[in-house]
């Protein structure tokens, strides 16, 4: 029997305020394994946005509910479900190494279908919304971040970190005097995704060995719940005995139904 899947009223996002001025935005209505956690810090002049989502309702309003400062949105790195609202931004920042996809954010090599199916979704964002017609809009970066820069906040500073592995241009944003990690897809409390066609798993490897040399107390990921050093630790050295990894997405996903 096919079920009905109703549409969603306003409340398609989810803010959740951990304190400290940090807010996690989720997507109330996708699968929670594809759903990506969108991170805003407030600053004292201007606020930083963490990751977009999947863009299949406006992001911005949202962001007006919890600040009016301007916004710098940072990409942490180029797939689809982490930067479906960035076009909604004057200020776009990433890493240089797949400002190509951000042109053209839906290769077919990224195996998008694998993800994007009728159980990806507990409600539809609009009754217009088909599956088969789902896009990303392009949005080129305006400018560039690389290993060694700094985000400057007025309040808060954070350290980027260029740690790909899992995509050429993951990064990590790192607030080292509260020792915070927004770790994107690097690193999240689930099995880790390097099988995607421009992963690379030995670059993979030396950016967990990186990480495990860093004092951290709280880990903000990509994905999942947030976590503590230990567990951090325990994540990568799974990883690293052949362990916690996603494999073939499509299994990975039917087995999630």
């Amino acid at each position: 029997m096919n079920q009905t899947i109703t549409i969603a009223g306003d409340d398609w996002y989810e803010l959740i305020s951990l304190g400290d001025g940090i807010s996690l935005i989720r997507e109330r209505y996708v699968a929670d394994w594809l759903r990506c956690n969108i991170w805003h810090i407030q600053g004292k002049h201007q606020d930083l946005l963490i990751d977009s989502g999947l863009g299949l309702r406006p992001l911005k309003p949202e962001i007006a509910r919890l600040s009016s400062r301007p916004v710098i949105a940072v990409m942490s790195h180029c797939h689809f479900d982490h930067i479906g609202s960035c076009h909604e931004f004057d200020r776009r920042l990433g890493h240089h190494a797949c400002s190509d996809v951000y042109q053209d954010p839906m290769p077919p090599e990224m195996q998008i279908d694998a993800f994007i199916r009728a159980e990806t979704f507990k409600a539809l964002p609009h009754d217009q919304f088909e599956v088969s017609s789902f896009q990303i809009t392009p949005a080129p970066l305006t400018g560039y971040l690389d290993d060694g820069d700094y985000i400057d906040l007025g309040n808060r500073v954070l350290r980027i970190l260029h740690l790909p592995g899992h995509s050429p241009d993951s990064i990590a944003l790192l607030d080292e005097k509260n020792q915070i990690l927004f770790s994107g897809d690097v690193i999240y409390n689930g099995d880790l995704f390097d099988t995607l066609y421009h992963s690379n798993r030995d670059a993979y490897k030396e950016s967990l060995e990186r990480l495990r040399s860093i004092p951290i107390t709280t880990v903000h990921g990509g994905h999942d719940a947030s976590f503590d050093q230990n567990r951090m630790i325990e994540i990568i050295d799974n990883y690293l005995d052949g362990g916690g990894r996603l494999g073939d997405p499509y299994a990975w996903v039917s087995a999630r139904m």
